[in-house]
């Protein structure tokens, strides 16, 4: 019999499917190494999904006939810019473009509409400098860490999701949905520290948008990084 998870209400995107980043990083731990994770329909919430492996080492999640996402390891060659200073990011974070008119307000990483502390937070702005550059703080709250004070894995991989939709979309930003996320964790990180999530824009193709996507501590150090690419809804 396959293994099942469920992906709790919690941690939506829009209102009734799974945040892309949290789903992704629930695939992703059934995988040694980085990992490219590809989202094929929106995942359902609250629902029984049936997890297998497969023969080349990747995994498959089904809600029952239906493919759900896929995974499989992966490389990264992410040439990742110097990672602002906490200054740097909080002055960005003023320049936030969706307090108002959000898509998914109740989004679990970016939705204002949260209640505080139980989604991310993550409201990222331009950073002053640094064209094409996206940046904000990011303090988990403790109910999304382990028994040790580390971020859970799957939480990471939720905040290397959304930053990465603004700087792809940048000053056209629109209805998109996650597709596939290639992403890699260098180390664990603590939960008691501020930390610095930052984007920028890869490349695009007809509804196609990429993005890169990575966190720092507030010394600079990279501790996670993925490349993502967004589907523009169609009008």
């Amino acid at each position: 019999m396959p293994a099942q998870i469920t992906i709790p209400a919690r941690f939506n995107g829009p209102p009734t499917s799974g945040n892309g980043g949290y789903s992704c990083g629930v695939l992703a731990a059934h995988i040694r190494g980085p990992a490219r994770i590809r989202l094929h329909v929106p995942p359902p919430l609250d629902t029984a999904l049936a997890i297998t492996g497969t023969a080349t080492g990747g995994v498959e999640l089904h809600h029952g006939d239906t493919l759900v996402g896929t995974g499989e390891p992966a490389s990264l060659d992410l040439q990742i810019p110097e990672p602002p200073s906490i200054g740097a990011a909080l002055t960005a974070m003023q320049g936030y473009p969706c307090y108002r008119n959000h898509v998914f307000p109740t989004c679990f990483v970016c939705g204002p509409e949260r209640a505080l502390h139980d989604g991310l937070e993550l409201f990222p702005g331009p950073l002053s400098g640094r064209d094409g550059v996206w940046a904000c703080l990011w303090q988990p709250a403790a109910d999304l860490l382990d028994e040790c004070g580390l971020i859970r894995a799957e939480i990471v991989w939720a905040a290397l999701d959304c930053p990465g939709y603004f700087a792809a979309l940048g000053d056209r930003l629109r209805p998109a949905l996650l597709g596939e996320l290639l992403g890699e964790l260098y180390m664990p990180v603590a939960g008691d520290q501020p930390l610095i999530v930052f984007s920028w824009p890869l490349a695009e193709e007809g509804r196609k948008f990429y993005a890169g996507t990575a966190i720092a501590t507030g010394a600079g150090e990279i501790v996670a990084s993925a490349r993502s690419i967004w589907v523009a809804l169609r009008h």
